[in-house]
């Protein structure tokens, strides 16, 4: 049973929660058509759009030689250049990009700004031809051994905002980079807070980092007065190109998806049928067993409904369609990197491991956690040939700061306890307790509320730059019996690749 002060806190949170839901950034269900509801498999209208035939002529080449055997397409087909490095394909003049999967052996190219520049906008003759080269340089060192940055959810919207990205996160970042590995980024969406005006900003974050960044389209992303999804993309794709695709490094090939479904009075998690097609043909070109990694931005099934004793999650929060996209997957070493929640969790559905990540705005620069007390930051992960690592880096902090403290009677609902939040945790990690030296045993891991979040984000005032956000009942944190007075406390986690971090109260 709940004690007192966890019943005023639960009121508070469901009060504040209703209130979101109901805000204008949340889409209400009602503004989604029925047959959506209904029947989420079924393909959306096709673009009625007057269009003509266009021929795409063109080669992929290095060093003045054609590479074969590299996909290029423009987002409804897929075509492989051949031993000569040429391809042809055949497009339409609705179609926006022509561009190509970056084979492994092979650098990103970039934009002035340092973004990945691997597409090219489709522009037909009076006859309805057009010509494409892609010139792609080898790299200097193999890349079978690798990293790259995943950051969740920037999501700035003024200038106060930005300096802090440029002043803190990306001074971190180049630390981060420091270590000589080949490297590059992702941003996992919501790159903005809908002022779209401010993405030059964000890319001269990236152009400071020195390594290629690509970009996934975030619900904050849109032009909100598009009439239809493809309409509400426009300004992302001026600055980035295309809104899915994919490119290789190493032994992993990976991909980027457009989740977040425009529907002009909101949006909700959804991948169209033109990515479904197109992403069946991308990976027919990838050998079974091989590691995939996906980013998208909307997870595709956060446990938020779950914790907060809702049945099912909201339309706006999860992928309405992710069972086909599991089934595309299945026979793949498969991850999928996403934000949106702020917060950080592991999720373990349709074969494939979720990272949800926690963001590098924390609770929209409000302070510096996220609303289940994760830390501001990004995450890091290292590919060995087909091996996976990662680890959550925080702002501003070391490598090993990977959990936090509280002593006893920090939560109210465990006043005789203390209690750990070990932000990255999932079911491969193991959290121990000691005291004065002696092993007490594993810590319990059940549902609860961070103390700091709580501490910071829960109040009328509070906090002072964004009073709707509010903790999240989360499950990665860990509790122990008090220790005796004047004892010494360490507590220690271990990851699932080894490493060991302590903490001490």
């Amino acid at each position: 049973m709940l004690k007192p002060d966890s019943l005023h806190l639960n009121h508070k949170l469901m009060n504040r929660r209703r209130f979101l839901k109901q805000s204008a950034w949340a889409i209400p269900a009602l503004a989604i058509p029925e047959w959506i509801l209904s029947d989420p498999y079924r393909p959306l209208p096709m673009n009625t759009l007057p269009f003509t035939p266009v021929r795409i002529r063109g080669a992929v080449q290095s060093n003045g030689k054609g590479i074969p055997h590299v996909a290029v397409t423009d987002g409804i087909s897929v075509v492989t250049t051949d031993a000569k490095g040429t391809f042809t394909l055949i497009s339409t003049s609705n179609q926006p990009f022509v561009y190509v999967s970056i084979p492994a052996g092979y650098k990103i190219p970039q934009n002035a700004t340092g973004t990945a520049r691997f597409y090219q906008p489709i522009r037909s003759d009076n006859k309805g031809e057009m010509t494409a080269l892609f010139t792609l340089q080898p790299e200097d060192v193999s890349q079978e051994s690798h990293r790259f940055l995943a950051l969740g959810d920037v999501q700035t919207q003024n200038k106060y905002e930005t300096a802090r990205f440029l002043n803190e996160t990306i001074p971190d970042i180049q630390q981060t980079l420091n270590t000589g590995m080949a490297a590059f980024g992702v941003s996992v969406g919501d790159i903005m807070f809908d002022d779209l005006s401010l993405y030059p900003d964000y890319e001269a974050g990236v152009q400071k980092t020195g390594i290629p960044f690509f970009q996934v389209m975030g619900n904050h992303d849109l032009d909100f007065d598009g009439f239809t999804d493809e309409s509400s993309t426009r300004t992302f794709t001026r600055h980035f190109g295309p809104t899915y695709y994919s490119f290789n490094r190493g032994a992993v090939h990976y991909v980027v998806l457009e989740d977040v479904m425009w529907v002009k009075s909101g949006y909700l998690g959804y991948i169209h049928q033109e990515q479904l097609t197109w992403l069946e043909q991308d990976l027919a070109l990838v050998d079974k067993g091989r590691p995939v990694v996906v980013f998208w931005h909307i997870p595709a099934l956060s446990t938020q409904y779950a914790r907060d004793g809702e049945s099912r999650p909201n339309i706006a929060n999860c992928v309405t369609n992710r069972e086909a996209i599991y089934r595309l997957l299945k026979p793949y070493q498969t991850h999928v990197i996403s934000g949106h929640t702020h917060e950080h969790e592991h999720v373990y559905e349709g074969g494939v491991h979720e990272h949800i990540l926690a963001t590098v705005c924390g609770a929209w620069w409000s302070g510096d956690i996220c609303s289940d007390g994760a830390p501001n930051g990004y995450a890091v992960f290292e590919a060995n040939g087909e091996s996976l690592s990662w680890r959550y880096k925080a702002t501003g902090q070391a490598d090993d700061y990977q959990l936090r403290l509280y002593k006893a009677g920090s939560e109210p609902q465990a006043p005789d306890e203390l209690v750990a939040n070990v932000w990255d945790w999932n079911p491969n990690w193991q959290v121990a307790w000691y005291e004065d030296g002696i092993r007490k045993g594993l810590m319990s891991r059940r549902l609860g509320y961070d103390p700091l979040a709580v501490e910071q984000m829960l109040g009328n005032q509070k906090p002072s730059r964004r009073t709707w956000a509010e903790p999240n009942r989360t499950h990665h944190l860990f509790y122990a019996p008090a220790p005796a007075k004047g004892s010494n406390v360490i507590v220690e986690a271990i990851d699932p690749f080894g490493r060991t971090y302590r903490s001490t109260l």
